[in-house]
């Protein structure tokens, strides 16, 4: 007997996890951040997720994190390839934030789990979750944001179990940044039946992922090597594929050897001659003069630099 069709994934392939663009005064700059998602969207992107953990969307109100990504639809991002972060600690903001992007027309929406909240059980994030699905009515994809490390809050495959029995259709997947490919091909064997979505918050894993029936990617380092994350994911095997995937490990590995965020906005800072894409707001901090050149430095070595279709902003307003 033939195996069933499988529903495509809605983020199938390289998801970005963008940068939040910001002005001197700390407010957000949505005109700079659509540029950037066009830059993404037009150099390996198939989608992106905003207002996560790199888009710093835990140092914004509710009210600014609406502002940005109404903001982005109405500069031309489509809405269809926005997965929105509106995973909040408070039930009421997670659904609020959910509801928005429901109604700005994205597909899905990553929800941190209620993270302020330490040793919280199963059962008890069953109980948040299920709140959060009911309450948001509905029309909305939920994708599980699995990251240990920041929430204090894994999900266990029996919860997704639990979850996928009682919402069927609507927790759609997971984002796992928990580093732990075991985990990751874990997720993807248990629930291959259910369609449901895996994607490696890693860029290391993304040929491994893909190759065990994983949807993609949501990466943070794909700010700057989208270019390489396209390749692998058109391309899965094969010289080619392999040789892009080499360059996504040498470009996590550089972005990662000083604090991340801050690495990849002084990627972005020296590409386009930008400065402003260098502010970012506490409690995270600028890099030093010496970690800069060792970001980039990083960068040049895994070849990766200039950055493919990103011209500096004086060679593009000269023409």
């Amino acid at each position: 007997m033939p195996d069933p069709v499988k529903t495509p994934p809605l983020f199938g392939g390289v998801n970005a996890a963008a940068l939040t663009a910001m002005k001197q005064d700390l407010s957000p700059d949505v005109d700079r951040m659509a540029a950037h998602c066009r830059w993404l969207l037009g150099n390996g992107c198939n989608g992106l997720g905003v207002l996560g953990t790199t888009g710093e969307a835990n140092s914004f109100g509710l009210h600014e994190r609406k502002e940005i990504l109404e903001g982005l639809v109405a500069r031309g991002i489509p809405a269809a390839a926005l997965m929105p972060g509106t995973g909040c600690a408070s039930l009421s903001d997670t659904v609020e934030l959910t509801r928005h992007a429901r109604d700005a027309g994205c597909r899905g929406a990553l929800l941190l789990p209620p993270f302020y909240y330490k040793g919280v059980p199963d059962d008890g994030l069953f109980a948040y979750f299920s709140e959060v699905a009911q309450r948001t009515g509905g029309g909305i994809a939920l994708y599980l944001y699995n990251f240990p490390q920041q929430s204090a809050l894994p999900f266990s495959l029996a919860l997704i179990e639990r979850l996928l029995r009682a919402f069927p259709g609507t927790v759609r997947g997971v984002k796992d940044s928990s580093g732990d490919y075991a985990n990751m091909q874990a997720m993807v064997r248990a629930f291959a039946a259910d369609d449901f979505e895996v994607y490696s918050g890693s860029d290391e894993f993304l040929q491994r992922i893909l190759s065990e029936g994983g949807a993609g990617c949501i990466t943070a380092a794909g700010n700057a090597n989208s270019h390489w994350g396209g390749i692998v994911y058109a391309r899965r095997t094969g010289p080619e594929a392999d040789a892009a995937q080499a360059v996504l490990n040498a470009t996590r590995k550089a972005a990662t050897s000083v604090p991340l965020i801050a690495g990849l906005r002084e990627i972005i800072a020296r590409s386009t001659g930008d400065a402003n894409w260098r502010t970012i707001r506490p409690p995270h901090l600028p890099l030093d003069r010496e970690a800069a050149d060792k970001v980039w430095a990083g960068f040049e070595a895994a070849g990766a630099l200039p950055l493919p279709g990103l011209r500096p902003i004086r060679a593009r307003a000269a023409e």
